[in-house]
């Protein structure tokens, strides 16, 4: 198989990853244009012994690293809703910035971003609750939580305080809800699926979804029943029990990604 076509499927994300970083799409191009003329050339070798994608993401950051790039972080004038969160990532720390993207963005676990980095476990450990810490402090909003549980419930509604987000209201059924969302529009949800009256907290979102553009993150002993393989399916699914951090990272990436995020007013 030849180069191109092994490192064909990847280059899309890498794109997109190099965009990220840099918040230009023409800047991010050259960087992975200038990586694959070295691979064409002989110039670098992929990691035999790493996967094509981590490896093509290792040759890639020795590229800019030997073209002298930097990553200072820069404001950025949005031009759409989406390029909001390219302006946040430039407000974060330029080596936290490529943590947080590596495992947020495109889904490398903390030791492949490692392996892309150069670094240990603990350092990618490190750079990441770094930059979660950045996220958090800038994108403080109000939050829904509904779970029928109480035990669970206030355990969820713990961390999100911890986070500097402010409860509107915890809930245990679909109406409950629905009536909640229409009091105090919520900036994030947080939902169960099976809730105390028999009702659904996927329908109870599907309901909140029509009046409000807000990320929705699901909290489930049941993510069977919503990872069907059917479209759509949620981006962001926990499964009980739960770690605490786990749902802290979920609440920063749900807040992050998210084209409109509203801020809680100082």
């Amino acid at each position: 198989m030849s180069l191109l076509a092994r490192l064909a499927p990847h280059l899309p994300y890498v794109r997109r990853y190099a965009r990220a970083l840099t918040g230009d799409q023409t800047t991010g191009d050259n960087y992975v244009r200038a990586t694959l003329e070295a691979l064409a050339a002989g110039e670098r070798e992929l990691d035999a012994e790493a996967s094509p994608r981590v490896a093509l993401y290792q040759v890639f950051h020795t590229i800019w690293q030997s073209a002298g790039a930097r990553l200072e972080p820069r404001d950025v004038e949005p031009a759409s809703p989406g390029d909001d969160a390219v302006r946040r990532l430039m407000r974060i720390a330029p080596r936290s910035r490529q943590a947080f993207l590596l495992t947020a963005l495109e889904g490398f676990t903390p030791a492949e971003a490692g392996q892309i980095l150069g670094v240990d476990f603990p350092e990618v450990e490190r750079l990441i609750a770094e930059a979660q810490t950045e996220i958090d402090s800038e994108l403080a909003t109000e939050v829904l939580i509904i779970e029928d549980e109480p035990v669970i419930a206030a355990d969820i509604e713990a961390l999100v305080r911890e986070l500097g987000h402010r409860i509107t209201d915890v809930v245990a059924t679909r109406q409950e809800a629905v009536d909640a969302a229409r009091r105090s529009p919520p900036g994030l949800v947080l939902a169960d699926i099976q809730l105390a009256d028999g009702s659904s907290g996927v329908d109870a979102v599907k309901d909140i979804l029509q009046d409000h553009d807000t990320p929705v993150i699901f909290i489930t002993a049941f993510p069977e029943r919503l990872l069907t393989g059917e479209r759509p399916e949620p981006t962001f699914l926990i499964t009980k029990p739960f770690q605490p951090e786990t749902v802290k990272a979920a609440i920063g990436q749900a807040l992050f990604f998210h084209p409109r995020h509203r801020a809680v007013a100082a």
